[in-house]
């Protein structure tokens, strides 16, 4: 009977051990978007049946730096390599220098995948396996080489013609509430014919809204931004990355993850539709998008790729300039301006001496030069 125990709470703890191991390795979906203007993307052959393989959040950014046109990191391993094989076209010289990367969480990639949404049906999608350690890096040489802009600054100041704004550029309707101010109802059509309704009368639905009208002003100071960097005299790579948490903070949280939820996935997603088209315009094709989907947060600070600049001074830079200090005193000043001085004066007489007999030379004919010389 004791052993009967024992081994039933071994099997107890052994079940939890394993459960907790597999909601630490949670896994989501990336999507690579090309551009529409050119091919810096591999596509699948419509009879390649074999799915590929799963990335690592590390893989991807690494494909990331690829695309903004610097090299991968040297910690990348060689099936890392092979897997930004798989993604990205080979050439090294033609690379957008552009990326788009959103992270979004609280939304089921399969959502995302039956959604019918033209844009992430025709993207190329792979799997991320988050593991232990789910945030990861995107390593870039140098700040002054880069432009990294950030889509996370929420604004909740908004008014009823900025409502109705939105609702016109995404082809629906906003009818104010004449009474209350930021009180009315937003109607926006989608793609499959569905009709997505939101009251700003309900917490969950306005909270949503807000995210939504957030990202799209900072999409639109991402553009002002990228019209300045093309005036100036050095085009950096541009990096345009964020995170939107508005579905699962907002909406799964009172609606749940069905229902009423897939319709803000929708939405999102013709959102994303938008902004990326407007991008292609603005970069003129030399764009592509990096968008992951992960029913959960994959970090407690809520970013999966953040940015580390990886270029440090060089240690015998250090060396030089710190010698240089000891180099620079007035002895020495004095010998280099001296060996200067003389050399200069040096260069100068011999000029005047060649100069004075080359004019003065007689004017007959050479003997050597104007001879018929036989060498036997």
């Amino acid at each position: 009977m004791d052993f009967l125990i024992r081994s039933m709470f071994f099997l107890l703890i052994l079940s939890s051990l394993l459960c907790s191991q597999a909601r630490a390795e949670g896994t989501g979906s990336v999507f690579f978007i090309d551009s529409s203007a050119r091919q810096f993307l591999r596509t699948r052959s419509s009879n390649d049946v074999v799915e590929p393989d799963s990335m690592l959040p590390s893989e991807v950014g690494a494909a990331v730096s690829v695309l903004l046109g610097f090299l991968p990191p040297s910690t990348l391993s060689s099936a890392g390599s092979s897997k930004l094989n798989d993604v990205l076209m080979p050439n090294p010289f033609d690379r957008p220098r552009a990326v788009f990367m959103l992270d979004v969480q609280g939304t089921d990639p399969k959502l995302v995948v039956n959604s019918g949404n033209a844009l992430f049906s025709s993207s190329s999608m792979r799997e991320v396996s988050f593991g232990l350690e789910k945030a990861t890096d995107i390593q870039l040489p140098d700040e002054n080489k880069v432009s990294v802009f950030y889509l996370d600054e929420l604004f909740l100041d908004y008014t009823d013609k900025e409502i109705g704004e939105f609702a016109s550029w995404m082809g629906g309707s906003y009818v104010a509430d004449s009474l209350k101010p930021l009180n009315g109802e937003l109607t926006i059509p989608l793609a499959d014919a569905t009709t997505v309704n939101l009251h700003m009368s309900k917490k969950a639905d306005r909270e949503f809204t807000v995210s939504l009208l957030s990202l799209i002003s900072n999409f639109k100071k991402a553009l002002e931004l990228h019209e300045d960097l093309v005036d100036s005299a050095h085009s950096p790579a541009e990096l345009i990355m964020g995170c939107f948490d508005g579905i699962k903070v907002a909406l799964q949280e009172h609606y749940g993850s069905e229902g009423f939820a897939r319709h803000g996935v929708g939405l999102l997603l013709a959102t994303l539709s938008k902004m990326f088209d407007s991008f292609q315009e603005a970069y003129q094709g030399q764009i592509v998008g990096v968008v992951f989907f992960s029913g959960s947060s994959t970090t407690e600070s809520g970013k999966m790729l953040n940015v580390v600049y990886t270029s440090q001074t060089s240690a015998r830079w250090l060396v030089d300039t710190e010698g240089s200090l000891n180099v620079t005193g007035p002895e020495v000043l004095l010998v280099r301006r001296t060996l200067a001085w003389i050399t200069g004066i040096i260069l100068l007489i011999s000029t005047l001496l060649g100069v004075h007999f080359l004019l003065n030379m007689p004017i007959t004919r050479d003997t050597l030069l104007y001879s018929n010389v036989k060498l036997d």
